[in-house]
């Protein structure tokens, strides 16, 4: 725990939480209610990009899905991997973050995710839209699909898994603060966040790198998983941590995953556009700026928000 929360009475800590998580949306909230036609703007966007929504819930859908069968498969009791892998944490997670990690690459370059750049992740979306390569309307719907996709992928697992996802060694798959305690876990993954928008922001900014941004960033969620997991559960996700705890009904430390890596994202964000004003990013699409299915920077036929800049 960091000695200056102690300082905190236990009321002041929730009120200098809630202040923190304002602070983290004020950037959007300012930008958005500035404009008095944004209600219009949003009822337009989702008539025209509905299916870019869809995409974005489907691919956190997979992402969860995937994450929690196969941390039931590592944890729970008496099943043949994890008895395999009994006693080797490290190699536990290491299997984990595996299949994660290549779980992300396959929702990046799949025809669906290089149509809606394949964000699934609110933090990134939020990194985006400072940059300027999402409306803010569909980055609000973006969001609300992101967490829709993450609930139901909660409940599916639920409804598959029962009692197997429920067992104390799988716990939901939730992300919860380590032992060290709620301010390291909150450090953890404001770091974390933080690393992955700047290495995600500068292989889309660097040409060799663009089309290997999506594997760059599979990789770097495996790592992740192997050593971060310990002290925050390596969330990186507000949605992907909203799920797992609407599951569990355990609502403990969810407003860490809601601060630390949105907060991280936009952070990310402003200093790229500090240190590379001058060479900004060609789109949000993960999968990288040539990959969008059915556009091309050289004409106008196609404007969808993922790949253009606010107009």
């Amino acid at each position: 725990m960091w000695p200056f929360l102690a300082w905190f009475p236990a009321q002041r800590l929730v009120l200098f939480k809630w202040v923190l998580l304002l602070f983290t949306l004020l950037p959007l909230l300012s930008n958005t209610v500035r404009q008095p036609s944004f209600l219009a703007h949003l009822l337009v966007s989702v008539k025209r990009h509905w299916s870019n929504y869809l995409t974005e819930a489907a691919g956190i859908f997979l992402f969860l899905f995937m994450s929690g069968l196969t941390a039931t498969a590592v944890h729970y009791p008496g099943s043949w991997l994890a008895e395999q892998l009994a006693g080797h944490a490290v190699l536990e997670r290491a299997v984990i973050g595996l299949v994660v990690g290549l779980t992300v690459v396959v929702i990046v370059y799949s025809p669906w995710g290089k149509r809606s750049g394949a964000h699934v992740n609110p933090a990134v979306t939020v990194g985006f839209w400072q940059l300027g390569k999402i409306r803010p309307a569909d980055a609000c719907w973006y969001v609300l699909a992101q967490v829709a996709g993450a609930l139901l992928a909660g409940q599916a697992l639920l409804l598959v898994l029962g009692r197997y996802f429920a067992h104390p060694d799988v716990n939901y798959v939730l992300t919860k603060p380590g032992p060290d305690g709620v301010a390291v876990a909150f450090g953890a993954e404001f770091l974390i966040t933080f690393i992955m928008a700047a290495v995600l922001f500068m292989a889309l900014h660097t040409k060799r790198l663009q089309n290997l941004a999506g594997w760059l960033l599979g990789a770097l969620l495996a790592l992740y998983v192997v050593v971060e997991t310990p002290y925050s559960g390596m969330s990186l996700n507000p949605a992907r941590s909203l799920g797992s705890a609407v599951a569990a009904h355990d609502y403990a430390a969810l407003w860490v995953y809601w601060v630390a890596p949105p907060l991280a994202g936009w952070l990310a964000a402003v200093l790229f556009q500090l240190l590379f004003r001058d060479s900004p990013l060609s789109g949000s699409s993960i999968a990288g700026p040539n990959s969008s299915a059915g556009s091309s920077a050289s004409t106008k036929t196609s404007t969808e928000p993922p790949q253009h800049p606010v107009e």
